[in-house]
């Protein structure tokens, strides 16, 4: 730290560089970009001629901001959408329930409130407990009922309801607009791009995975007591990516046309291949203890597989680069021609390295080999499945076709 020594601006942008790794920049942006916002629809409370049109419901465009302003645009824009239709919906039945109870009047007014009340609480809330209607409609129902408990039982008279509804739907629009302004169209954060390329980043992460793995399986025992065992960190992190990429998938489903990604654009088959993904994950980590494991084949029964194996392991680390970045590029990937038949190769020669059952059961160093080569099997098995769904969102996304070099 600096002693003797004011703040100065040159020294804040030097501390933000000497700690990039610790500060995303694109967090640094969402940060100022809501505190813009909140600037924005403070004007109202701060502007007499911008007061005096809203008075105190101000309040509720910055309660807006606040609560819809999200990272992604995506997830503003599935906010915002549905906090504006349960506002709609809540306040119009509300309003329509308090002009009956009104007219109503004595003890039916309050017969009126209650049933209503209960009635249309039960079922919203029944409704958010649909999975589909959860998954993208969840927080619509949630104000819907805040909405429609709040006009009903406010206690305010009919004359006054639509008034009030007007005047505060106004105000909630305007938040929402701010928010909308801000999130697309000053440095856009899209939930669409942070699937993608997460996706694809995922590929390279298995064959980093799967790579050191083998290596660590034909180290020498003495190798694997000096050298640290093969990273799986990755895997882990793909096994724990199953929410994240729902939820991005959901807001890439809300994003309005961009750059490659258009209104239709196949954002389930990134979720079916992120399932395959973590498949091919845990795989891995059951491989990693495989070569962890106490019963370990001979040295030179490890020597005479090294050779094949390492062959067979560079074919498959190709393949998983190439399925990543056929993603990434948004280029098909030929699966059919290129990919599926190297793996059924890789099947073969993994088949012809299996110990015959019986030397298997008679000696325990085969067994060893055989969980391994079997595990390895799985693994290409999953792999190929993984190519074939690549190529179909390749298909559906109309994905360029790659030149093949002549």
């Amino acid at each position: 730290m600096m002693k003797g020594k004011g703040f100065s601006f040159p020294s804040l942008l030097s501390f933000l560089k000497e700690n990039k790794c610790k500060y995303d920049r694109r967090k640094i942006i969402h940060s100022i970009k809501v505190g813009f916002s909140l600037v924005l629809v403070s004007l109202l409370y701060l502007l007499d001629p911008l007061f005096k049109q809203v008075g105190e419901n101000a309040m509720w465009a910055i309660m807006t901001v606040v609560v819809v302003f999200e990272f992604f645009a995506g997830a503003t824009l599935s906010k915002g959408i549905n906090r504006g239709i349960g506002t709609v919906i809540g306040g119009g039945l509300g309003c329509l329930a308090a002009i009956l109870a009104d007219k109503i009047g004595g003890i039916g007014n309050a017969i009126v409130v209650g049933s209503s009340v209960f009635i249309f609480g039960a079922a919203a809330t029944y409704a958010r407990l649909v999975p589909k209607i959860k998954r993208r409609y969840d927080y619509g129902a949630l104000i819907f009922i805040l909405t429609f408990n709040l006009v009903v039982v406010s206690g305010v008279r009919a004359e006054k309801v639509m008034d009030l509804a007007r005047e505060r739907l106004s105000t909630i629009g305007m938040g929402f607009g701010v928010c909308i302004f801000i999130s697309l169209l000053i440095f856009p954060m899209w939930a669409s791009d942070e699937l993608h390329y997460s996706t694809a980043s995922k590929f390279d992460k298995l064959a980093y995975s799967i790579e050191g793995c083998l290596e660590e399986y034909f180290k020498m025992t003495s190798e694997k007591e000096n050298k640290t065992s093969a990273n799986v960190e990755p895997c882990k992190s793909v096994l724990h990516s199953k929410s994240n990429d729902e939820s991005l998938a959901n807001f890439a489903k809300w994003e309005p046309w961009h750059g490659k990604f258009g209104l239709a654009y196949p954002w389930e088959k990134y979720i079916e291949i992120g399932e395959i993904l973590r498949e091919v994950a845990a795989t891995i980590i059951a491989l990693k203890g495989c070569a962890q494991s106490p019963k370990q084949p001979s040295p030179m029964q490890r020597q005479e597989m090294y050779e094949p194996c390492e062959i067979l392991g560079l074919s498959l680390v190709w393949v998983l680069r190439e399925l990543g970045e056929s993603i990434e590029k948004m280029i098909k990937c030929r699966a059919k021609i290129l990919i599926i038949p190297k793996l059924q190769f890789i099947k073969l020669q993994l088949n012809l390295m299996q110990p015959s059952s019986k030397i298997q059961v008679e000696n325990h160093n085969n067994l060893a080999i055989s969980s391994f080569i079997f595990l390895l099997m799985e693994f290409v098995e999953k792999v190929e499945i993984l190519a074939k769904k690549v190529e179909e969102l390749g298909e559906f996304a109309n994905f360029e076709t790659k030149k093949l070099d002549v």
